[in-house]
């Protein structure tokens, strides 16, 4: 990929300041992750059947709260666009929109819970298994309004590039998580001994803690004065529907990929236990190791939206290519363990119980995180695109690329090979690799075409006396 201009550290949009904003948000997402990974450590030392329901269940839980959660969080788009046009005073009412959205979002999740016994009982997977599935996949959706919330109140720290803040929360929220994981999955102190419903029930109280954090500080003294976040707090239809208007094909895209996965998933625990074991470690792995790129992609996004908000397309360009660069270079790495040292990863998740059948496991994960190295430095190019993408409010195009290859690419011909075709777990993951390759040329294609650098999710601030009406910039 080139740049128009250097992407040296010592300039704007250069290694240095990506890195400056982007650190704090790869703790934050690093330490999200960090929730999930030992969610399913806890539970793979409780049961097989526990460890074997979580990452099921828990994606398809993912899958829903992803369309509410990627709409509210793209408030931080508009905050870091607001922020680069020098409009402090829309800050604070583009953040309560997110918030309303959210509230809204969490009652509707509660009557989406529902659908857990139904779909689950479809996937086919063996009694035991699916009884974990269902339980873990109700309180994960009826406590989901936490996340969906947070996402929102954090994208107006996120969206000026105050990421610390975000950091610390997020990592407050991890060791909420973790602790309660522990007492309530094993009955310590005094906790009956819950197993998957605590894991779950631990992962929803930590998110609406972050909740009530981000609410105390976004109500300071300091931010209800400079962004009005007390007296903003009200319903403007206008600008709700911009949320939506960008905000939701944002999400959808987020809850079409992860349905793409979870479908993948559920598609391969129709081949056996333990191939679904064995892909579930892998992902747990590569998901542990790719999130902290996801915080550097979120901070590309901060500066795109930023530096479009000024009218410096140019300077979004050159924070793309530093993002790029060093994505690629983390991913490398990442790789090159995974293919040298793939067992000290995957022996991380061998349970407590030593005579467990875990070696069949072990030899399947090696070869699966072969996969995930091949594909994974390409699928650097996946995030960074779609972030700069996303960050100039070319949202439609990212979804419909998305929609289009996930059917034809990923869900489609796994559904042929695993099903109809009874193809085996390599077959399946050659597939996914081919997924993660089409997609990410598509994403390149479009951003060297250059149509993001006229687009804008805030309105035009008209001149002094200008008698003509705001409105945002029009796509192409």
């Amino acid at each position: 990929m080139t740049s128009p201009t250097s992407s040296s550290s010592s300039t704007p949009g250069g290694y240095r300041e990506v890195f400056a904003i982007s650190f704090p948000l790869i703790l934050s997402t690093s330490s999200f992750s960090l929730m999930h990974l030992v969610d399913r450590i806890f539970l793979s030392w409780y049961s097989p059947e526990a460890i074997a329901a979580s990452v099921p269940a828990g994606a398809a839980a993912w899958t829903v709260l992803c369309l509410f959660m990627g709409t509210a969080g793209y408030v931080s788009t508009f905050v870091s666009q607001y922020e680069g046009a020098g409009r402090p005073e829309r800050i604070g009412i583009s953040t309560w929109q997110g918030v309303f959205f959210s509230l809204v979002a969490a009652l509707a999740l509660v009557l989406i819970a529902g659908i857990g016994k139904p779909l689950f009982e479809f996937a086919g997977h063996p009694e035991a298994v699916r009884r974990d599935e269902v339980v873990y996949f109700e309180i994960l959706v009826l406590g989901g309004g936490g996340v969906v919330v947070s996402a929102a109140l954090s994208g107006f720290y996120s969206g000026r590039g105050k990421t610390w803040v975000v950091m610390w929360v997020n990592l407050l929220g991890a060791l909420v998580n973790g602790v309660l994981d522990w007492v309530m999955i094993f009955g310590k102190w005094g906790f009956p001994e819950w197993g998957i419903y605590g894991a779950g029930l631990a992962t929803i109280i930590a998110p609406w803690t972050m909740t009530a954090i981000y609410l105390a500080l976004f109500l300071l003294p300091e931010n209800r004065r400079r962004f009005k976040t007390l007296e903003s707090a009200r319903f403007d239809p206008e600008l709700f529907r911009r949320l939506l208007r960008f905000g939701f094909p944002s999400g959808l895209q987020f809850m079409v990929d992860v349905s793409a996965f979870t479908v993948f998933v559920l598609l391969i625990g129709r081949i056996g236990v333990e191939e679904l074991a064995a892909s579930n470690i892998a992902f747990a792995i590569n998901h542990l190791l790719f999130m902290p790129m996801i915080g550097l992609s979120m901070g590309t996004s901060v500066l795109v939206g930023r530096y479009l908000g000024a009218d410096k397309p140019d300077l979004s360009a050159r924070a793309v290519s530093s993002a790029y660069r060093m994505t690629v270079a983390y991913m490398a790495l990442f790789s090159i363990a995974l293919v040298c040292f793939p067992t000290a990863f995957l022996e991380v998740f061998r349970p407590k119980d030593l005579e467990a059948d875990f070696q069949a496991v072990i030899e399947l994960g090696t070869h699966l995180l072969y996969f995930v190295a091949a594909y994974s430095t390409i699928d650097a190019s996946n995030i960074v695109f779609i972030s700069a993408l996303k960050g100039a409010g070319d949202t439609r195009f990212v979804l419909w690329i998305m929609v289009f290859f996930a059917v034809t690419v990923l869900v489609g011909p796994s559904y042929v090979a695993c099903v109809l075709l009874g193809k085996g777990i390599y077959t399946a993951w050659a597939i996914l690799t081919l997924y993660v390759v089409v997609l990410a040329v598509a994403y390149w294609l479009r951003y060297r075409a250059g149509h993001w650098r006229s687009m804008r999710v805030i309105e035009h601030a008209p001149a002094p006396g200008a008698t003509v009406s705001e409105g945002p910039v029009v796509e192409t």
